[in-house]
């Protein structure tokens, strides 16, 4: 453990200065503790010995401790940091085992049903999305390092430990620190509570903020951060950030706030009639993620652990064997939109949560109609007839394609699920709409006269697909006089007679 410096007066004076200080905030802290015989009623005697080196060794982590709910009621250092003899992560430290990993499963010695209402979620299983597409760029186009302090950060990766030496039981420096929502833990449970309920606070507060899920939902593929901020919640929840009370126990939309929802109302908290959760894609009715939206249903198992069905696929049964369990839930997608408006109705009227989903499919049906199943269809076909090899990422088009779903139809799609008119236009369907008619389609008809000398086949495919789709109209036979016409009377209504040229 690294120390003040010794021998001089300058060093024994910092360490009186910080203790001294130090021993007031505990006093007073301790003051609010509750009562009760300590080791029996709450905490490990032993941790005391950690809390009194910390106080001078490492005063800001001692101070965040101390100041969380956990200090308060005497959760200590070794409470939650105790390991076994023989675990993997375990080391001795000064005259305890401990762990520098703190997991899920650990927590869920006191906070068991959020433990498994986290554990089969999607947050959870974050990690395995780094055997994806994306993990793919990283690694192989990017590489290892950006991948480490990048996508593992977020998604989380697997921790590892030294073996051997004076070092053993420790992670290894290129696997930790890692806070990934997915991470995966020498214990076997997945996630890390410390991606929301940041250590050594674990503030509910912060966790409720837009900025704690801010730190991986943002960007060019996923900006739910920036679409939040610009939108009529975002506006209201910084200008009204005061009235959010997000210290509650509570904090039930409609009763203890009513200024603006942030990611967690909507998501995870509580609303009239409704409760709270920590399995935050439960009351998501749309994927919005892949090359192709679909509606999702959710089943539950008896081993906590679930599954999507697309709409449209065969939904088993309460009771029926699935995935080496058994299913106990069966939540359709309307019953986890039903759950989303649950949390509206805190505020919000039937006619707006009504017009909100309204708009909000149409333009995922938008998306799916005109660009997305046209888009995916033409590209299996290019596969399938040896236009482009069944490698991603080795033609040019696969990267258009990519970047047409992966960035901005996600945004189009993440713009109008959460009130960001920029981001489903100008951000959103205007890109998607450019790089379709300018990038993917031009590439399309070099690929295939590259191989042929022609264009025949890329004229048949856009024939195909595209053409019974009236939305594309404009492309095949131009903007009609009468299109043009309205647009003209406006402009010179606006700019004067002749200034559309």
């Amino acid at each position: 453990m690294k120390r003040q410096p010794q021998g001089s007066i300058a060093g024994k004076l910092v360490e009186v200065l910080i203790a001294s200080g130090l021993l007031v905030l505990a006093t007073a802290a301790n003051a609010a503790r509750p009562g009760g015989e300590l080791g029996v009623d709450w905490g490990d005697p032993r941790g005391q010995e950690c809390v009194d080196c910390h106080m001078i060794e490492s005063p800001g982590l001692y101070l965040e401790w101390n100041s969380s709910q956990h200090g308060q009621a005497g959760v200590t250092c070794l409470d939650c940091h105790q390991a076994k003899e023989g675990e993997i992560d375990a080391f001795k430290h000064e005259d305890a085992l401990i762990s520098i990993v703190v997991t899920p499963k650990d927590c869920s010695t006191c906070h068991k049903t959020e433990f498994e209402e986290m554990d089969g979620s999607h947050h959870a299983k974050a990690g395995q999305i780094l055997a994806s597409l994306d993990n793919l760029l990283g690694e192989v186009v990017g590489g290892p390092a950006a991948v480490n302090a990048g996508c593992k950060q977020c998604h989380g990766g697997e921790l590892e430990f030294i073996a051997e030496g004076k070092d053993k039981g420790r992670p290894t420096p290129g696997t930790w620190p890692n806070t990934g929502i997915g991470r995966v833990n020498p214990d076997g449970s997945l996630g890390s509570c410390t991606a929301c309920h940041g250590r050594h606070r674990f503030s509910r507060a912060q966790a409720r903020t837009p900025d704690t899920c801010g730190k991986c939902h943002v960007g060019p593929d996923h900006p739910q951060i920036e679409i939040y901020n610009e939108s009529k919640h975002g506006i209201i929840y910084r200008a009204k950030v005061d009235e959010m009370n997000l210290e509650s126990d509570k904090w039930v939309a409609g009763v203890d706030y009513s200024a603006a929802p942030t990611c967690a109302t909507c998501h995870m908290s509580a609303g009239p009639g409704t409760g709270k959760t920590h399995n935050v894609g439960e009351r998501i009715s749309w994927t919005l993620r892949p090359p192709i939206s679909t509606k999702i249903n959710l089943v539950r198992l008896e081993n906590g652990q679930e599954f999507d069905v697309p709409e449209g696929k065969e939904l088993p049964k309460v009771g029926d064997a699935a995935k080496d369990s058994t299913v106990v839930e069966v939540l359709t997608w309307k019953d986890r939109r039903a759950k989303m408006e649950a949390v509206c109705f805190g505020c919000h009227s039937t006619s707006v949560i009504e017009g909100h989903y309204k708009q909000f499919d149409d333009v995922v049906d938008l998306y799916n109609e005109k660009f997305a199943k046209p888009i995916a269809a033409v590209m299996d076909e290019l596969k399938t007839a040896g236009y482009i090899t069944p490698a991603p990422f080795d033609e040019k088009i696969e990267w258009v394609w990519w970047e047409i779903w992966h960035h901005e139809g996600r945004r189009a799609r993440h713009g109008a699920s959460m009130n960001g008119p920029d981001y489903t236009w100008w951000h959103g369907i205007y890109d998607v709409s450019k790089n379709t008619y300018f990038e993917w389609i031009p590439e399309l008809k070099e690929l295939v006269h590259k191989k042929d000398g022609n264009e025949v086949f890329a004229d048949a495919m856009l024939k195909k697909y595209f053409a019974p789709n009236e939305g594309h109209d404009w492309y095949f036979n131009g903007m009609s006089t009468e299109q043009l016409d309205n647009v003209r009377k406006g402009f010179e209504a606006r700019y004067g007679a002749g200034s559309m040229k």
